[in-house]
């Protein structure tokens, strides 16, 4: 086991750093194009950090930005211009279609986590406009719109008219295009050249902050109760994308994505994260039948009477060229229909497969910890293997000498029993922790896995620790839904680097674990007296490849966070008030009351 565990560390680690060698030694630009919404300048000031975070992470390599209109940047990629882009989900379905590009990253605002409800649209009109209250009241007025293929800016409003009977194409209401920036919208509403206007999500409030637009002026029509931080009038949809061009180099797109991934929030609390799942916007464009759906018009009755009427005054003409058009449709419609089933395949195999990966990782890290400490668990093994020796080689001393009293005989073999089970015992939790397997979800005592982590470590380490739990919760307070075996890889993480930490200060004390519960989640503290950490280490701690151990790999803390938060919790490390060291915490939400079945990870 510890010469399989430490050449698959040599080999990652060989593999890591000759993939961080062939980005260092590129030097080609980079070109990314993003959708310019509010127009070139202020394009230029929303990206730009992107774009100097991204050249941090990206050595050797420059970006170079441009920014485009919706039909330029569709442009662009028809031209070969760019190798990355940057645009709204409704325009990313659309080039996805045309140009074959794919996402690597969505974007993540962080008022929402959930990556899927991000996007959304708000209508607004005059504050003294008391007959417009409700989106239904804008059946015979003027609605002005940015342009007929802008997702945030109509189409997802003219989704919500639909749905409430309304329908802009035949004039109900009549709208109008202003073209980008977005801004002009909004002018042409206070100027009164139209009733209504549809604005982006929160662009109304942050043009009132920045002085743009005179507050209260304009208010949100239909805003939705459950959304406090700005108005929003329809449903919300996945982030930005941040997508490859079909031909870009595969070792680009990833090494995009892993700087993408390790950004931190921007000012506006906008980050990235893996891909979401972009269904959403497919209903929405299934349901207007425009973009990848649009052949869906091509069946409805009113285009087949547009399309034939010339031949009308031959019925039975009219009848064989209606059922030719129909087969031709119905195989269009398959065509179109295994397309789409042949790639939700593949989408479903590649999450497949990112979550076998996912569960690798966790499996390698296990292995790394126990390769850490195989010295000391060899150790801790002879020592109930050297007593059954002892007590064996005692019993034929005796029989050679005939001194072999059944009572000698009895406790020999009762020690040579006890021994052997510790031993078994200690090989038992050591392959329960090792082994691989799928992740489960199931309600747990939060101080029944800090126990049995304690228990596991103690049959680890030939020195090991005293851990002190500290808790005066009551059992319901303590419940929490998650996966064992991935809880107790954080907890012997960290009691594995505090055992370390006091190691090198050279203290004995015992490392205490304290639990603790409000606003419906169990706080684990694990707190030790080592030499502590300066707050610039601690600022990069959770990073991936980061350590402050010379064999470290620098994994442990960067896959204990992504467990955690896959849990729907927090990690975070803090210095003690009371005294050198260093303390690790992470939240859970409590178990629902109910909550005592057993259920599979969909993470």
């Amino acid at each position: 086991m510890f010469s399989s565990s430490s050449s698959t560390r040599r080999w990652l680690c060989a593999a890591l750093l000759g993939l961080w060698l062939g980005i260092a030694q590129a030097s080609a630009d980079i070109r990314l194009g993003v959708l310019a919404w509010l127009g070139s300048e202020e394009a230029e000031v929303q990206w730009q950090p992107l774009v100097r975070q991204l050249e941090r992470r990206l050595p050797g390599h420059r970006i170079v930005l441009r920014d485009y209109s919706l039909d330029e940047l569709s442009e662009a990629l028809q031209a070969g211009e760019i190798e990355f882009l940057v645009t709204n989900p409704g325009h990313y379905i659309m080039l996805e279609a045309e140009h074959g590009i794919s996402r690597i990253a969505t974007q993540v605002s962080a008022t929402s986590q959930d990556p899927a409800h991000v996007v959304g649209s708000a209508v607004v009109v005059r504050s003294q406009r008391q007959d417009l209250r409700r989106l239904e009241d804008l059946q015979n007025s003027r609605l002005a719109a940015v342009a007929d293929d802008a997702f945030g800016g109509y189409q997802v409003i003219w989704a919500e008219l639909r749905r409430r009977g309304l329908d802009p194409e035949q004039g109900q209401p009549l709208t109008t295009f202003t073209g980008f920036p977005m801004p002009r919208v909004a002018e042409a509403v206070l100027k009164g050249e139209a009733d209504a206007g549809v604005l982006r999500a929160c662009l109304l409030e942050r043009l009132e902050r920045e002085g743009a637009m005179p507050a209260g002026a304009l208010r949100v029509l239909s805003p939705r109760p459950d959304i406090g931080h700005c108005g929003v009038t329809s449903a919300l949809y996945p982030g930005w994308a941040f997508a490859a061009a079909r031909g870009t180099d595969p070792a680009l797109s990833r090494a995009v994505l892993m700087a993408l991934l390790t950004l931190p929030p921007d000012d506006q609390g906008q980050s990235w994260s893996v891909p979401a799942d972009y269904h959403p916007v497919h209903e929405l464009f299934r349901e207007l039948q425009i973009g990848p759906y649009a052949f869906l018009r091509e069946t409805g009755w009113d285009s087949l009477w547009r399309r034939y009427w010339p031949w009308g005054a031959g019925l039975l003409l009219v009848l064989v060229v209606w059922g030719i058009y129909t087969l031709r449709v119905e195989h269009l419609v398959q065509r179109r229909t295994q397309e789409l089933s042949s790639a939700l395949a593949e989408r479903h195999r590649l999450e497949e497969r990112v979550q076998a990966g996912q569960e690798q990782m966790d499996h390698l890290s296990r292995l790394s910890i126990l390769g850490e400490l195989s010295g000391t668990l060899a150790h801790e093994l002879n020592q109930p293997l050297a007593a059954i020796g002892n007590y064996a080689r005692s019993l034929l001393r005796r029989q050679q000498a005939d001194n072999l009293s059944p009572e000698a005989l009895r406790q020999a073999a009762e020690e040579i029993a006890s021994e052997s089970e510790r031993a078994a015992g200690i090989l038992g939790g050591i392959r329960a922790f090792a082994r691989k397997r799928s992740r489960v979800r199931e309600v747990r005592d939060m101080a029944g896995l800090v126990e049995e982590t304690s228990g596991l470590i103690r049959g680890m380490l030939a020195r090991a620790p005293l851990i002190e739990l500290q808790t005066t919760l009551p059992a319901e307070a303590r419940q929490v839904v998650v996966d064992p075996l991935q809880i107790q890889q954080v907890l012997l993480n960290l009691f594995k680097n505090a055992w370390d930490a006091q190691q090198a200060a050279g203290s004995d004390a015992p490392i205490e674990v304290r639990l603790a519960a409000a606003d419906g989640r169990c706080t684990v503290a694990v707190r030790d007296h080592g030499p502590g950490l300066t707050p610039a280490l601690q600022a990069h701690l959770f990073e991936a490849f980061f350590t402050t151990k010379p064999d470290g790999l620098g994994l442990g803390l960067s896959i204990c966070k992504t467990i955690i938060e896959a849990h729907g919790g927090e990690l975070h490390a803090t210095a003690p008030a009371d005294g050198p060291g260093l303390v690790l915490d992470f939240s859970l939400p409590l178990a629902a009351p109910d909550a005592t079945r057993q259920e599979p990870d969909h993470a």
